[in-house]
């Protein structure tokens, strides 16, 4: 794993874990470098090392995430982080200079490694990202992470690293002091020998003392009650934004504040304790499975096998230029893709590149890209109002309004202008996409991307497809969704899909409790201390009030009573509130659309006095949430859903169900289809028509069966 070369008194030290598409911190890596750094200790012939990856793509990509799941006691976890600080403690402590050459990929454990160097040099590669995101899997930095971060970066800029694991790219690694130096790819191994050299010979001295961190941030750190400003704020931060839900944040901020008020030996304990205790929480155990069900996702092209290789999509035709479309269009435009974007009139076209260009604008503003890289993708995009360029798109995305007939003439009009081999998607959330395709000459080419609002932000691509749909379209389209960045599940069609079915439950029920006369901050409350990012209200008025009056007719339509509006939200749309864009829905806003809290007027709208009837929020909770939970297991027994994974990837991911909760199916599980079985059974018969329990859910509490295997990968 670990090969030796000699450059005169420099040794070089090859990382590549054989069969392995990148490396991965395991217990055999760690004891092989441990016995490396023991031989450089004793050979007074090597003057300084190089650290550098073998792998064409990564450095190091983490621990392996799979030994997490082994642990069957606190102590076990704790001990393993502990052998992880040793190792990196002793190579910290050589008595010779040690330069992280580091390109692609340096996240976790990497990035520790690299932490625990003398020097580290990057190169200038898009690949090339820095990060520590173990919080994303419910765990902090194991291997000194939470202590070295901060002494070099500062630690206003090293809590931001480890309460988000959000990815560093090159140039801003190197601005904060993350990094000390940044190079061409095809210059690292040498500069990288260069510069162990001149460590050796002290002829070139790292900058150290947190020097990311500016003088404000210098004088917080080296300050009590500077330092007591930046973590108490960093809890209510946490706090803020997590309710609670997730312990790992605040076991990170409790980590490093030790390390910075008892010494470094101190933190790097505590930071083993807490590592203990958290792998060994539910909430790790759910977000370690979703890691495993998306990284299983990537290769599942979404047909059966043998799937046909995809088209290359190098050119994109949109229709309709706007909110949805403009959204598309400059999504595409950051991939390189060459973008026709179609509407009715110049104006609508115009408005539609505005919007383009100001999500471009955005990552320019961010500094995620250069002048040159915004110009060169604004233009790869241009509007029409004719069928002009589309007779060379590779793949049209149909995202007009929702409305049958007006599909239907859009894909008659554009069909005749397409090339044989073009992939024809509708970008709907509800209608069914064989009666769109019912308006195709081709129906084998039609299919439906449901993009989620915003594009640009929103992780998830809902892939749908029809009993006639040519697997050709398929994995083309799912191609594209992963090229574009996407979380991307197939789905067989029906009204609604999966996704906008299972959330349109939730919602109808909140609805319902309105009008039972339960308060609009009650629901949202109830539903945010359950663990979604937002309350059912809320997300209403966000959506637009007028687009869920929509969705609940085609739904209603097709699903009878389970589905029937809420007498409650059917008058608030009668009353033509549209919600957050119109400045007028469930809350009030202010002229920059920000929430002010509730209208009081809306409850007239309603119906009644205003003087609402106190519900538990438990009960609040269980309805709304069990509604979900139902839906799901009612598309995965018709077949809409392909598997639980795609059902609980598509919930976390699309609707918001609660990540540390691992999905509607994950949630089964842990509470046992029988317990879920009860209290559907308990709803139902105090509602009639909404909680019958599907049949799959009764079987599986019948025969005690689970979704997953207890090991906590998915199938």
């Amino acid at each position: 794993m670990i090969s030796l070369d000699r450059q005169h008194d420099v040794l070089v030290l090859t990382l590549d874990m054989p069969g392995e598409p990148v490396n991965k911190l395991t217990q055999a890596l760690g004891a092989e470098l441990r016995q490396v750094i023991a031989d450089v200790d004793r050979d007074v012939t090597v003057r300084a090392c190089v650290l550098i990856s073998g792998k064409r793509d990564s450095f190091i990509a983490g621990a392996d995430i799979e030994q997490f799941l082994e642990f069957r006691r606190e102590e076990e976890a704790a001990r393993t982080s502990q052998m992880g600080q040793d190792v990196l403690n002793a190579l910290a402590a050589l008595h010779v200079p040690v330069v992280a050459a580091i390109h692609g990929a340096c996240l976790g454990g990497g990035l520790e490694t690299a932490l625990a160097c003398s020097y580290r040099i990057c190169t200038d590669h898009p690949k090339t990202v820095l990060a520590l995101p173990e919080v994303q899997l419910g765990l902090i930095p194991g291997m000194g992470g939470t202590q070295r971060l901060p002494r070099l970066i500062g630690l206003q800029a090293a809590l931001d690293m480890i309460l988000t694991g959000k990815n560093v790219r090159a140039r801003k690694a190197l601005q904060m002091g993350l990094v000390d130096e940044m190079v061409h790819p095809a210059l690292l191994r040498e500069v990288a020998v260069t510069r162990a050299q001149e460590l050796a010979n002290r002829t070139r001295r790292p900058v150290r003392s947190g020097h990311g961190a500016g003088a404000a941030g210098l004088l917080l750190d080296t300050n009590f009650a500077g330092r007591s400003i930046v973590f108490r704020k960093a809890r209510e931060g946490v706090l803020s934004k997590t309710h609670g839900h997730f312990p790992a944040p605040l076991a990170a901020i409790t980590a490093v504040h030790t390390g910075f008020e008892r010494g470094m030996a101190e933190g790097l304990r505590e930071e083993a304790r807490r590592f203990g205790e958290l792998a060994m929480t539910e909430v790790s155990r759910q977000l370690i499975f979703l890691f495993f069900a998306t990284t299983s996702l990537k290769k599942d092209t979404g047909v059966d096998q043998p799937a046909p290789p995809p088209n290359e999509v190098r050119k994109l035709g949109v229709l309709g230029a706007g909110f949805m479309g403009a959204g598309i269009a400059g999504v595409a435009a950051q991939l390189g893709t060459i973008v026709r974007l179609k509407d009715t009139d110049p104006a609508r076209v115009g408005k539609g590149l505005a919007a383009v260009r100001e999500v471009l604008h955005e990552r320019l503003a961010r500094r995620q890209i250069t002048r040159q890289q915004f110009d060169d993708q604004m233009i790869l995009v241009s509007g029409t109002t004719t069928y002009t360029g589309f007779g060379n798109a590779d793949l049209v995305i149909e995202a007009v309004f929702e409305d049958l007939e007006l599909k239907h003439r859009v894909l008659r009009e554009v069909e005749p202008a397409l090339a044989p081999d073009a992939v024809y998607a509708s970008n709907t959330s509800t209608i069914p996409i064989g009666r769109i395709a019912q308006a195709a000459a081709h129906p084998e080419r039609v299919l439906g991307m449901h993009f989620f609002s915003p594009v640009h932000r929103m992780p998830l691509l809902e892939v749908i497809v029809t009993p006639d749909t040519a697997k050709q379209a398929a994995v083309t389209a799912v191609s594209y969704g992963r090229a574009l960045g996407k979380t991307v599940i197939v789905v067989h069609d029906g009204p609604g899909f999966y996704t906008t079915r299972a959330l349109s439950a939730y919602m109808n029920e909140a609805g319902l409790l309105l009008d039972e006369g339960a308060g609009i901050e009650a629901i949202d409350g109830a539903l945010v201390e359950f663990g979604f990012p937002v309350g059912p209200i809320t997300l209403l008025d966000e959506v637009g009030i007028d687009v869920g009056g929509e969705v609940g007719l085609v739904l209603s339509e097709a699903f009878g009573t389970r589905m029937a509006p809420s007498d409650a939200m059917r008058r608030v749309v009668e009353s033509g509130r549209t919600g957050r864009k119109g400045r007028s829905g469930f809350y009030r806003y202010d002229a920059h659309g920000k929430k002010e809290g509730v209208d009081p007027t809306v409850y007239r709208a309603i119906g009644g006095s205003g003087a609402r009837v106190p519900v538990p929020a438990g009960e609040i909770a269980e309805r709304c949430a069990l509604a979900m939970v139902n839906e799901a297991a009612l598309c995965l027994q018709e077949g809409i859903l392909r598997s639980p994974r795609d059902g609980d990837i598509g919930a976390v991911f699309g609707i918001g169900f609660p990540p540390f909760r691992g999905g509607p199916f994950r949630y089964i599980d842990s509470l046992g289809a029988d317990e879920v079985v009860r209290r559907l059974e308990d709803l139902h018969g105090r509602f009639p028509s909404r909680f019958e329990p599907a049949e799959l859910l009764v079987d599986m509490a019948r025969s005690r069966r689970r979704f997953y295997p207890a090991d906590g990968k998915p199938v």
